[in-house]
């Protein structure tokens, strides 16, 4: 199935959090935390300003992106779990990092 996301929009893919803490605990799916980082998969066309033209997303589909720790709504598409969010939830584009871990 093919996804388009409206407006401002953008369709992320969560990053994998890690099986075991810095110390070597293992932790459970129940304990773990939901990660603030993923990869952009699809893009809206854009918001519209006050004049009705549509003003681009500043993200584009590969981006890495930080988020909000409850931004977006969960979805589940083809069996795979994403998030759907607009842009003004996204703080920010990793370049050239390849995972970074959350401070908690």
């Amino acid at each position: 199935m093919k996804f388009r996301p409206l407006h401002d929009r953008v369709l992320v893919r969560r990053a994998e959090e890690d099986e075991r803490s810095v110390g070597g605990i293992i932790i459970p799916d129940t304990a773990k935390e939901k990660p603030m980082q993923g990869k952009v998969i699809a893009v809206g066309p854009g918001a519209r300003d006050e004049n009705g033209k549509i003003v681009p997303l500043s993200v584009k589909v590969g981006d890495q992106i930080l988020f909000g720790k409850w931004s977006g709504t969960e979805v589940k598409i083809d069996g795979e779990d994403l998030a759907i969010m607009k842009e003004a939830d996204i703080l920010g584009v990793v370049e050239g990092a390849k995972k970074l871990r959350s401070a908690a």
